[in-house]
């Protein structure tokens, strides 16, 4: 069987941004209550005239530099986002448009916060069969118009950016598993219930959160899919170097760690300058500690999300 490695990472943040003193004039918040709830001190927000696509096109080309590949060896691109340029067709082929690349399969996921989790891991299940030999992953958010700027309860919570992995075919493994499950019996709990129809929006067009419900779900399925990837590979908590796991609030992931038994400088966290940027958290965040050198040849990284759905899923790397 082929194994796939991840050879290249990029990401991305859209120039303007928010911080939580700017919120203090836009809606009744205070920085200190954002800090002390999230963790969240600054979040980046899209130009009116960047798309989704747009936001994937600056990380993958990074990821592609990085890689020291040609575009043109890149047979699969699967993008996670649930802010997609357009009903259709999908964020992927426009992206494949935008780098130039003629042909090869190109699809959207829709797993929320846990998207990028789950197109990593069907890039690695198409180059485990031999279906493909490089892939490009990406999650590309555009949170910032999802929200209602007057619920505060919800507006502080989200950002804007992308990032980005090139996974190729490799004889050492790299991807050592991967571990996806929803639940749909969660699914009114954290939505946008609007949608469009015959031309006019139908219910409510912005995000909408049980927060209580969600954060201890999350806490719950993030400790359990950590010791699930873990089992499988024979692996104790002491093994791992590195967890990286959605960015949605620092006491969830706190939390996590404290169940775990994982020190908190073994975790990577983005909270704070990035908020929660749903899909494209988890690449953001493997991108900077990439870059930063803490992430070492051989070391054991395990990504983790939580998403509405509820979707939640891990990848056990090897680097």
């Amino acid at each position: 069987m082929a194994h796939s490695k991840i050879i290249g990472t990029g990401s991305y943040l859209p120039g303007k941004i928010l911080t939580n003193q700017d919120l203090e004039s836009i809606v009744d918040t205070s920085d200190l209550w954002i800090r002390s709830r999230t963790g969240i001190e600054q979040r980046h927000i899209a130009a009116e005239d960047e798309m989704a696509s747009d936001l994937a096109v600056n990380a993958c080309l990074k990821a592609i530099e990085s890689a020291e590949i040609n575009v043109n060896k890149i047979d699969l691109i699967i993008v996670a986002t649930t802010t997609p340029d357009m009903t259709f067709p999908s964020t992927a082929c426009i992206l494949q448009n935008k780098l130039g690349i003629k042909d090869c399969a190109a699809f959207d996921v829709q797993a929320v916060c846990s998207g990028f989790v789950y197109a990593l891991a069907t890039a690695d299940m198409f180059i485990r069969s031999d279906r493909c030999n490089t892939a490009l992953v990406v999650g590309t958010e555009i949170y910032s118009r999802l929200l209602d700027w007057n619920d505060r309860s919800t507006c502080v919570l989200f950002g804007d950016g992308a990032g980005a992995v090139l996974i190729s075919k490799s004889n050492h493994q790299g991807i050592l598993s991967s571990h996806l499950h929803a639940d749909g019996s969660h699914y009114n709990t954290l939505s946008l219930p609007g949608n469009i129809a015959c031309g006019k929006i139908q219910g409510k067009p912005f995000v909408s959160m049980e927060g209580n419900t969600v954060f201890k779900f999350a806490v719950r399925v993030m400790e359990e899919i950590v010791h699930e990837a873990l089992s499988e590979n024979n692996l104790q908590i002491s093994e791992i170097d590195w967890l990286i796991p959605h960015q949605a609030n620092i006491r969830i992931i706190k939390s996590t760690a404290k169940k775990l038994g994982l020190p908190m400088d073994k975790v990577v966290t983005t909270i704070a300058k990035h908020a929660n940027t749903s899909a494209a958290s988890i690449p953001l965040a493997l991108d900077i500690a990439v870059r930063d050198k803490r992430i070492q040849p051989n070391q054991y990284i395990v990504l983790e999300g939580v998403g509405s759905g509820f979707t939640w899923g891990a990848v056990l790397i090897r680097w």
